[in-house]
């Protein structure tokens, strides 16, 4: 069986100290795709090296970037940040845009800054549209705000809502217009209810698999290597066998990314 883990902050210095040993383990585990995405300016020189430094290892297995800013940051983001994601995106033809999205999670967040998050997620679809490039969503608490910044930028290239957390309905608001919903971590957690309840009520066509490494596990570092423990239980959770999950993720992501 093959897979591929479409979210894992492979750059990230928990997992860039140890990358050969992640990547290895990873291909043992049948895992030899990746989507790594970036999350601020800061990040996005990291992530471009660390293809090219994969790139040259084809043993690792095939890595996919994003650049793009993440709701987190967005208070901090300028004029010449948007010029310069432009002219990375330029210069990296198949990398998408993310990990972008919104995060009204914390009920202390001002208005201004739930408003400054809009903004410059609009402003990061209108750039992908523009380049034609998918994207990596982060949505907490903000299915129907995010909805609606696709709806008014016109945006329609698709991309991902990774690690999704939400209901049923808020993942048909999200695939109706045209995203795959991002299954992850989360049902490592047994008391992750509502993710599993959506999921028995996806179409197979719908998501894809993820982990959100190093990030999502409590006691130890998150790594792609998980990938098929997920796959187990979202199994189990559809009624089906882990190779069904196998195909029907695999086809997804080769969709996504354009095979």
């Amino acid at each position: 069986m093959n897979f591929t883990d479409t979210h894992c902050h492979l750059a990230d210095p928990a997992l860039r100290e140890n990358l050969p040993h992640i990547l290895t383990a990873a291909r043992e585990a049948g895992v030899g795709r990746f989507i790594v995405p970036a999350t601020r300016p800061q990040d996005w020189q990291d992530v471009s090296d660390l293809a090219e430094r994969v790139s040259e290892n084809p043993l690792w297995g095939n890595i996919h970037i994003a650049l793009g800013i993440h709701p987190w940051f967005s208070d901090d983001v300028s004029e010449t940040d948007f010029r310069h994601l432009e002219q990375a995106l330029k210069a990296s033809p198949t990398a998408w845009v993310g990990e972008i999205g919104l995060d009204f999670y914390d009920k202390t967040q001002t208005q201004r800054q739930r408003e400054r998050q809009i903004q410059v997620f609009s402003r990061q679809l209108v750039i992908a549209q523009t380049l034609c490039r998918r994207v990596i969503i982060h949505n907490l608490k903000a299915t129907a705000d995010i909805a609606a910044a696709v709806k008014q930028t016109g945006f329609t290239q698709g991309g991902i809502v990774h690690a999704f957390s939400g209901s049923a309905e808020e993942a048909r608001v999200l695939t109706k217009l045209g995203f795959k919903i991002g299954i992850g971590s989360l049902l490592l957690n047994p008391n992750a209810r509502k993710i599993r309840e959506t999921l028995k009520t996806l179409n197979d066509t719908d998501f894809i698999l993820e982990t959100d490494s190093p990030f999502m596990l409590k006691k130890e570092i998150n790594t792609p290597a998980n990938i098929p423990g997920i796959a187990k239980i979202a199994a189990e959770i559809r009624g089906t066998c882990v190779e069904e999950i196998a195909k029907v993720t695999e086809r997804n992501a080769d969709a996504l990314l354009g095979r």
